[in-house]
This record gives structure tokens, sequence and C-alpha cells, in this order.
């Protein structure tokens, strides 16, 4: 894969690639956290298919993108900004994936005249008082406590799986396909023994540590806090996509948040996991949803 970046008004690099038609009605993805501009290993055939043009992207301290010190979430808009006027794009939908559906919220809240359709799939939602919801998985609390308060420990798990992904690729598959996954739902479990998604997740993964792990630690922390804007003064049309057995991202917080967002549709998936833009047929109804819009998209 080549490398696109561009350099932001403060001096640092944005990395991004694209996918789908370069003609067609522009989308842009917003990876998890951790995560990556990689989202597939060749292009999207069926997004090629429809007209869309897909724009992935690193967040600070992934993939190319360089690292920002105290960052907000908000601070994502500024720089996505700056992205689509590079690219000459007047208006573009959006689709955040699981921490990435914080910084989609974002840019809808900051960018109403130029963002078209939001989409946040298996979002993260605002932590109540900063503390993990109790019906998430023991293990991803786990993990966002153990950020917060103990940061060497978790900056040392993150180096050791950084090191496999780089060192020993076969060992992460392995440890994929071969392991437990009990804290996750059936719906999840399933798509973590297909080699070809997992093999996927490896370059994924491996972009996201390219730079180090300080860009995991300081967004997971991110994702811990408030997200710094009111949700209730987001303008235009947003749809929400969660899987009822999500227990990454509990649909519980996320059936609160659309309650509070003025123009929010919910398409609530019963068996479904975390991982649902996986499922083709839940890809197609995204990318529907997301390119149903009528303005004019590219600078003339």
């Amino acid at each position: 894969m080549q490398e696109k970046s561009m350099t932001l008004q403060d001096g640092r690099k944005l990395g991004y690639w694209t996918y789908g038609d370069p003609t067609g009605i522009p989308v842009l993805l917003f990876h998890g956290t951790p995560g990556s501009r990689v989202w597939f290993r060749n292009d999207d055939a069926l997004a090629k298919s429809m007209g869309i043009y897909l724009i992935t992207t690193d967040r600070p301290g992934y993939g190319l993108s360089e690292f920002q010190k105290n960052r907000t979430i908000l601070d994502w808009a500024v720089d996505i900004e700056e992205l689509t006027s590079y690219l000459g794009l007047v208006s573009f939908s959006i689709l955040g994936v699981s921490g990435g559906g914080a910084f989609a919220a974002a840019c809808a809240y900051a960018m109403p005249d130029r963002v078209q359709n939001t989409a946040l799939v298996s979002s993260a939602a605002p932590f109540p008082e900063g503390k993990a919801p109790k019906d998430m998985s023991k293990e991803n609390r786990r993990a966002f406590f153990l950020t917060k308060y103990f940061p060497w420990l978790m900056k040392r798990a993150n180096l050791a799986q950084k090191k496999v992904l780089e060192k020993n690729p076969d060992q992460y598959m392995k440890s994929i396909l071969k392991g437990d996954h009990r804290h996750l739902s059936e719906w999840d479990q399933a798509l973590l023994k297909d080699e070809g998604i997992v093999e996927l997740s490896l370059y994924h993964a491996k972009e996201a540590y390219r730079q180090g792990v300080e860009g995991v630690l300081y967004e997971t922390n991110l994702l811990a806090k408030e997200w710094g804007f009111d949700v209730k003064e987001i303008s235009g049309p947003v749809r929400i996509w969660h899987g009822e057995k999500d227990t990454l991202s509990p649909v519980s917080e996320m059936t609160k948040l659309a309650q509070q967002v003025p123009s929010c549709e919910v398409s609530l998936i019963p068996e479904g996991g975390h991982f649902l833009t996986e499922n083709e047929e839940l890809w197609a109804e995204m990318l529907a949803y997301l390119k149903d819009w009528k303005s004019s998209a590219v600078v003339t």
C-alpha cells in the first residue's frame, strides 16, 4: 500500500487512504481504538459499484499521523476540515466505528454545513462520571482502568503486542484464530475464526502501532471522559447501528445517547456483536445511508 499524507497548518502530518470510486460521493471512515487507515487489503468493490469514494484516516499517533499533545476529541474536527479542504471536498458523510464514533459525532457537531449524514457503528459512548459502564466486559473495563491508573503496565502490554505484530505475525494470527474469546459475543467469536478477516486485522493493527503506543494510551484515556461537546446540538441526520450483544460498547449507553440527538435513527441488531461492518448486508445498508444526499461534494 502506498503512503498518502498531508501536512496540516500546525506542521503535523496526517495520513489517509482512499478506496472506491474517486468521482463518487465522499464518505470518511474513522477507525476504532486502536486502529488505522487500513480498512481493506485492495479495494472495496461494493463502494466502487455504488459510486462511493471512501477516505480512511489515521488519527494522531496512529499509522502515518503524528502524535498531537493535549488533543481533544473536538480537535479532530479541525484536522478533518483541513483534510477535506485539501482533497477539494465541500460536503461529505462520515462513519465512525467503536472509538471512532466519538470523533464522527464531533465532526457532525463542529461542521454542520459540511457533514451530510453521520453513521455511528458499534460506537463508544461518554463514560458517566469517568467510569466504564458495568455492562461492558470486565476485560474491556480492566483495560480502561489500567490505562488510567497504571499506564506503565498498559504501556508494557501494548509494546509486547507491537513486538508480536512486527516480529511474529504468525503468532498473532494463531492467537486470534485459536484464542479464547469468551468475553465476546457469538457474532464476534465467529468472525475471529475467519482467516481472511484476521489477516486484515493484522495489517490494520500493525499500522495502528506503527509510531509506538502513545497514541493508543492517550486516546483510551480521552474516551473515558466526557466528549467536550453537547450531542443535543448536532443538527444533521445521525443513524446508529449497534449490536444488542456487543460486550465492548454496551448498547444501553448508546440508546441513552440516541435519545439526546435531535435527528437520530437507531438500528439495533438483535444478535449483533461489536464487529458489524464485517457483515456484507449491514455494510451495504450503511453505505446506502451515507450516500443518500444531493449536495455538491467536490470543488469545481
